[in-house]
Parts: C-alpha cells; structure tokens; sequence
C-alpha cells in the first residue's frame, strides 16, 4: 500500500462520529494531533481516547467543544486542567482491561493514530516506546495513519507492523517526548533505602519513573540477578544493566528479557532500547495479567499514593473529588506481585506533602477514590520506615501506619484510632506475634 501522504491529507480519513486512539506517553503523535485540530471546523463529536499523553493537547481546548470530545483511561499532567474543568472525561479501568475494551467492540476504534520507526528492508516498521494498549487498539481499527519518523527507536515484541497495513503515512522528524527525572530529594532516598533492603537477588521489579523509582534502583548495585516486568520504565534501570544487576535469569516469563508496554527518559534510553533483543515491548494485556505477573518469583511492585487511610486503603487517583491520574496498572501488579512466591506489593510515598499536610489519614477525603484496596496491600513505606500490613487486623494495621507517619501527624492519627478501635487498639497491639 504504501499510501505517502501529507499530515493534512491523511488526517482527511478521520470523519465525524468516529472514535479516534492516540499512541501514547513519549510516543505521542504530535504531528498528526495538530493536523486533526486543524480540521476542528470540518468536524463533529469526534471521541478522542488515549493514556497518558504527552505534549500537544489542544483537541481539549473549549473552543472545540463541539468538535472534539476526549475521554481517557489515564491522566497526565497536560490533560488534568481539561479534566477538573470539564472539558474532558476520565474513564476508570484497569490498565490490563483496556485492549479488551477495543478487542470485544465494547469501545471500538474507528481511526487509530501513531508514531512508528521508519520500515526495515522488510517493510517492518516498529511502534517503538509504546506498545502498551495499542495492538488491541489496532486490531480493532478501520483505519490506521502512521507518522514515520526516525527518532522512534525499533523494539523488539508485539509493536512489529508492516507498513502496507497502514491506509496512510506520514513522513515526519519530530523528537520523541524527553523526561530527564531530577536527583532524588533526601526524603526519596530515605524511603528508596528502605524499600532497597527489602528486595531480595534474584527478584523481579515493577516501578515507575520518578525520585523514588530511581532511589529504590540506586541502592541496588551490589544486588544480583534482578529482573525487570513492568509496565512502564525509564532509564534508572541503565546502570543496574550495565553492572550486570540486571539480567533476568531467574525470570519465570521471558527470562533474559525486560518486558515492558511503555517507557519514558532521554535519547540515552531511546538508543539503548533501539534494536536491543533485550528489550521486549508487550500488549498490555500480557505484561499487566495477574497470572502472568505472579508466575515470576519474588515478583516487586511499588506503586504510589495521594493519601493512605489508616487501615490501608490507597486513593492514588483523586484528591477528593477531583481526579489527578487513573487507576493505571497499580492493582495489576500490586494483587500480581502479592500472588508471587516471595513477592511483595509495595506502597512508597512520602509521610507529608510539601504543604506538610500527612499523607497517612484517619480516613481518605470524601470523594476519594480506593484504588488499592485494604486487602491488596502489604507494605506501606515512608521516609520513617516500613509499615507491615499482610496478617494485621484493623487495629494492628492503624498502629503500624501510624508508627511510619510523619511525627507532627501521629498523636491526631493516634487519638482517631483509639476512638475508632477502642480498647482493641492498645489489647491487640501489646500482643507479641511474628506475622512472617
């Protein structure tokens, strides 16, 4: 097929009423996003859906209200004001769900946008640094329009594509989305050495990206035989490969390999992740499965919170009412990594915001939404140390989480729970019992 064209031509497929998918995270297509806004006058209730996007997102602005209407299955930083003030819609699922949602029709996809490698002397080309929810995406779509662009890295895994199954090209020289995260604050380090000592060699990781990933990934270079299957990754995990820290032997799935459905860095990661059989990039629906994630021993999943109630339910995706990010991938890996022989699922967050204001909390503000659940996790860490939760009832929980607060919160926390657990609070936290 081989259908060359240029951006404003191709985006011409794209009609009123469709459903259009947008290739995310680093990978955003920013070239055909701006084409598409481009014909706003010519268009009528086109639904926009993606994951976190990064980058251009003018498509959610009110003056396209009637053109563009955007509903995604997570947020990021550039779509949350759009969010909050109602000119865009979150939908909540599972990251894991989200290619069933197109598979089954229950969300099919007339036009799906994305940002490829340039073909091989194959025709081959590659979604590159994310395949994540596309390939369900794409089996689903009538049509598909392709930027070919030489700045997306050629992966190996599920993103492989043929050229003659895109109805149009667009060749384009855009720069892929660049995130250089900062040195971890000594806050971040305090909770990434706490968490470093509780990985074992020989584990499987999942984390994201951020201070505390790449804290918790500082204090393993004298560790051995890490692997990696996670959703999203960035380049903190570069020096553990090049220490050989990492190197996926004792993997159950995909052994040898770091799995992943979607990574964010620099150029450094973009090149290492270019034409590295190392490096398998999955449908989401593989690398996020439960039953996948648990069959890997000693499976780590350390995930975030905006707040933690004081018997261990974890709102990650509001503060309140007003929605922040998503559901994401946090309870996929947090029940997969729990499943695991030797597993572990990690809460890490800081005890108090930068407004001071206690991230541990007698109850979660109303509206808040309980993304992991009370019976879902197992580890709470802070900079104060590591609240062990699996095996606690109510009171004991309370008392464990209120020990790793941050010390200007315990007595209110501590007063709340008395009143809450009564005499059970102090009878059942004076008991001596081993929960290993």
């Amino acid at each position: 097929m081989r259908n060359y064209k240029t951006a404003e031509e191709a985006v011409k497929l794209i009609k009123s009423g469709d459903r259009v998918l947008v290739q995310a995270a680093a990978a955003t297509p920013q070239t055909l996003l701006k084409a598409m806004v481009g014909r706003a006058s010519e268009l009528r209730d086109v639904e926009i859906v993606h994951i976190h996007t990064e980058g251009y997102i003018d498509y959610t602005l009110p003056q396209y209200a009637d053109s563009f209407k955007t509903s995604c299955f997570f947020m990021g930083g550039n779509i949350r004001k759009a969010v909050q003030e109602g000119y865009a819609q979150y939908n909540p699922v599972f990251l894991s769900d989200i290619p069933h949602l197109f598979r089954s029709g229950i969300l099919p996809i007339d036009v799906a946008l994305i940002n490829v490698s340039p073909p091989d002397k194959h025709g081959y080309c590659s979604l590159g640094v994310s395949v994540d929810v596309m390939i369900g995406g794409l089996e689903s779509a009538k049509i598909v329009i392709a930027q070919i662009n030489p700045h997306v890295p050629r992966t190996m895994g599920d993103g492989i594509l043929h050229i003659d199954t895109f109805d149009a090209c667009v060749e384009v020289d855009e720069p892929l989305y660049e995130l250089v995260p900062g040195a971890p604050t000594d806050q971040e380090q305090l909770i990434g050495n706490h968490i470093g000592n509780m990985i074992e060699d020989g584990s499987t990781l999942q984390m994201g990206i951020g201070g505390i990933p790449n804290a918790v990934l500082s204090c393993l270079t004298n560790h051995k035989d890490l692997g990696i299957h996670t959703e999203m990754f960035s380049e903190g995990i570069l020096p553990l490969i090049e220490k050989g820290v990492v190197n996926g032997s004792k993997k159950a799935v995909l052994p040898n390999k770091i799995v992943s459905g979607f990574a964010m860095g620099s150029r450094k990661l973009y090149d290492f992740m270019d034409d590295n059989p190392e490096v398998w990039m999955m449908d989401i629906a593989f690398v996020n499965d439960t039953a996948v994630i648990r069959q890997n021993p000693k499976a780590i999943a350390i995930n975030s919170a905006i707040e933690v109630d004081i018997t261990g339910q974890i709102c990650a995706d509001s503060i309140g009412t007003r929605m922040y990010s998503g559901v994401g991938g946090q309870m996929d890996f947090m029940r997969g990594a729990a499943l695991s022989k030797g597993g572990k699922a990690i809460c890490a967050l800081p005890s108090i915001t930068q407004k001071g204001v206690s991230k541990i909390v007698p109850v979660l503000k109303t509206g808040a939404g309980v993304v992991t659940t009370r019976a879902h996790v197992q580890y709470v860490v802070t900079e104060f140390g590591v609240a062990e939760l699996k095996g606690k009832n109510l009171a004991q929980r309370a008392k464990a989480l209120i020990d790793v607060a941050h010390p200007d919160a315990r007595e209110e926390l501590d007063r709340t729970a008395h009143e809450r657990f009564g005499n059970s609070f102090v009878s059942f936290n004076n008991l001596v019992v081993d929960y290993n």
